[in-house]
Formats: structure tokens, C-alpha cells, sequence
């Protein structure tokens, strides 16, 4: 048994962004400053998007991006089961609908002919999830949006480098929610950033972040003096921080890497565990770019003899931190009492939702931290 615990996505904070930080405070400017501006930069370009604004959450960026885009009280908005409840929460914050559609059993992303059969007169936005970095299918959905006038609003929590056959996640939809979570990867311990071609979009999810007051108001302590601000709308206390920024603008150039050594763990999962009573991730679409952000093998509960539960509870006897992503948001209590959600409604993603387990995979890990949960996930199912 390994020595000491291995935490569940803990992330790789290398020495530059903690000095970053250290000059942050330093300098006095801690809170939304020109460091979250070099941030929102560097993003946009890495994007492709015609404009990038960080949050603090990457479910602020879906709240307002769902007010940005004129989803009101009484609409229906399409999302699928498998996912982070923020994905849904976000729709009941704006009085809209979540109206649930099944995904696809391989995949476990939205499956298009789903969505189809779930609109109505109501219905108002798509969002799809890229879960785990598995790029969706966004050619299919986006006919979908184009023939009703949908907007579609991507929640890309995963799917940092994700790429849709040639296209970057975050230039594909009409708004993009990312997320810098401590467990995501890249990090800015909290945060997020919307990136949208729409500049009213952009300029409004700015201003609403930051209790509604005029554009670059944040500015009016610099050294070119104070400057009266107006509140134009009532906002949100959503800005990210400069503290949080100074760890993003360190992170993002090493993309590339992190994403070199989440490919080389994955590898070695898939090899180590062909044999166990498994059903590992499908492969990646080869006209894509999978962001790599979790590995979520299914426990094949029926060959394995025990349940995913069980498997869970005995690699934390072994010091393996695991999670569970997700648990379906329509089995919720919330959700169950709010919309009559019940167990049977979308058979793939509960058939998911009760097998799912997710094994360690950051650019962290050593290697002999990988043989530790290749060592443990052998022993709790051999």
C-alpha cells in the first residue's frame, strides 16, 4: 500500500507563478488589475476568440453569459445530465427551464438526435458540456442552433486545449465558459473566463462581473487619478483577482506540456488495465484534440462482482484518492422535487453516472505515483 495519500487532482504550481504572486502582493494591487488584463490577453489569442473576460468561477461566466444573451424566466434551455450541477444551476439562477437530453453511452457528451427531441417553442440556448476534454459533437448541434436561432453556450470547464476538427474550443459556440479550478489544467486556484466574437457580449459580461458599474471601472485607483463610476446595471461580484491572474499568466504557456504528460499517464492506463473488468474511456476522435482532464473508466460492476461505490472505498484503503464525475444532475434531490426529474428518464447517463469512477491524471504525478494507482486499481479488481 502506498505510503501517504495521494490527493485527487492536486495541481503542479511551479516557482515562477509563486514569485508572481509574491511581486502581487508586493505591489499593492491585488484585486482586479492589470495582471487579470494580461490574462484575458494572453487567453484571447490562445482561443482564437475575438474576446476573453476572466471570473471568478467558471460558473460566473455561465450565469452571465446566460443573462448576456437574453435568457429570461419561463425559457427552456437544452443541457445534458452528465455534468456539474453549476451546468444546471445557472439556468434556475435565471428563471429559465433545464431541460435535460441523454448523452451518448461512448462518448458520454450530449447526443445531438437528443437535443432534437427535446425542443419546443420554449426553447431558448443549447449548452453542451465537453466532458472530461472530449470535444462534443458541435457541427450537428450548431445546425440544430442555426435552424431554431438558438444560442449556444459551451461550457468548457474540461476543455482548455480541446479542438473540434480544426477549430479551438472556445471559437466555436457564441459564448465559451472555462474553468482554472484547483483540480483543472491550469490553475488560478479559483476562476474562470467567458471568450465570445460578440463585443457587446464581452463589454456587458465585464460590467455586470463587477457589481454593474461603467466599463474599466476597476481602473479608478490607479495613478492617473480617481474617476467617478456609474452603475449602469446591478451586477455580480464575479471579477477575478490579480492574485488569481498572476498564477494564470504563468500557467498557460505551459499548456502544451501538462497536456504532453496527461497523454503520456493515459497511455499508461489504457495498457494497465485492458484486462480488468473495466470499460476504459473510448479513444479520441481523430479529427479532434481530447484536453485530456479526466480519466473515467466505468467499473463494469456485473464482471467486477462489486460496485463502483465499493471500488471507490478500497482505493482510499490504498491511499488513491479518486472522483466520482458525476453523478447525474437529474438524480439530484433538487432536481428530482423541483422538475419530477426520476431515475429511468436518460438511461445512458445514469448507466454512466452509477459506473463512473476518475483516477488520478495531472501533470504532477510522478511516475512512481502512477504505478501506485496502476498498483492499487490491479489489486482492488484482479
Amino acid at each position: 500500500m502506498r505510503k501517504s495519500f495521494l490527493v485527487f487532482g492536486s495541481p503542479l504550481i511551479e516557482e515562477p507563478e509563486i514569485a508572481e504572486v509574491a511581486e502581487c502582493l508586493r505591489s499593492g494591487w491585488i484585486s482586479t488589475g492589470p495582471r487579470v488584463g494580461r490574462f484575458e490577453e494572453m487567453f484571447r489569442e490562445y482561443s482564437g476568440a475575438g474576446y476573453a473576460r476572466a471570473l471568478s468561477s467558471c460558473t460566473a461566466g455561465l450565469h452571465l453569459s446566460m443573462l448576456v444573451a437574453g435568457i429570461k424566466a419561463g425559457d427552456e434551455v437544452i443541457t445534458t445530465p452528465m455534468t456539474f450541477v453549476a451546468t444546471a444551476n445557472v439556468i434556475t439562477h435565471v428563471g429559465a427551464v433545464p431541460v435535460f437530453a441523454d448523452v451518448d453511452r461512448e462518448t458520454m457528451n450530449i447526443d445531438p438526435e437528443e437535443i432534437r427531441r427535446r425542443l419546443t417553442p420554449r426553447t431558448r440556448a443549447i449548452i453542451p458540456v465537453h466532458l472530461a476534454g472530449r470535444p462534443c459533437a458541435m457541427d450537428p448541434i450548431l445546425e440544430i442552433a442555426r435552424e431554431r436561432g438558438l444560442v449556444v453556450i459551451e461550457d468548457a470547464a474540461h476543455a482548455i486545449e480541446s479542438v473540434y476538427r480544426g477549430r479551438k474550443v472556445g471559437s466555436i459556440g457564441d459564448l465559451t465558459c472555462f474553468s482554472f479550478y484547483v483540480t483543472k489544467n491550469i490553475v488560478t486556484g479559483e476562476g474562470g473566463m467567458v471568450t465570445t466574437d460578440n463585443p457587446e457580449w464581452a463589454e456587458r459580461i465585464e460590467m455586470y462581473g463587477l457589481h454593474g458599474l461603467n466599463k474599466g471601472a476597476w481602473r479608478r485607483y490607479t495613478d492617473d487619478g480617481f474617476k467617478h463610476y456609474e452603475v449602469v446595471y446591478p451586477g455580480y461580484k464575479y471579477n477575478m483577482t490579480d492574485m488569481q491572474a498572476a498564477l494564470g499568466i504563468h500557467q498557460l504557456p505551459r499548456i502544451g506540456r501538462y497536456l504532453k504528460r496527461r497523454e503520456e499517464i493515459w497511455r499508461r492506463y489504457d495498457e494497465a488495465f485492458r484486462d480488468l473488468p473495466l470499460i476504459l474511456p473510448a479513444p479520441a476522435d481523430p479529427h479532434t484534440v481530447h484536453a485530456r482532464h479526466l480519466y473515467t473508466p466505468l467499473v463494469d460492476t456485473d464482471a467486477a462482482g462489486k460496485g463502483r461505490d465499493e471500488v471507490q472505498r478500497a482505493l482510499h484503503r490504498e491511499n488513491i484518492g479518486t472522483g466520482i464525475h458525476f453523478v447525474a444532475a437529474h438524480l439530484h434531490r433538487y432536481y428530482r422535487e423541483r422538475y419530477g426529474c426520476r431515475r429511468g428518464d436518460f438511461p445512458n447517463a445514469e448507466f454512466i453516472s452509477d459506473r463512473t469512477i476518475s483516477l488520478p491524471l495531472s501533470a504532477k504525478l510522478t511516475d512512481d505515483d502512477v504505478e501506485d494507482v496502476v498498483g492499487a486499481v490491479r489489486k482492488v479488481l484482479s
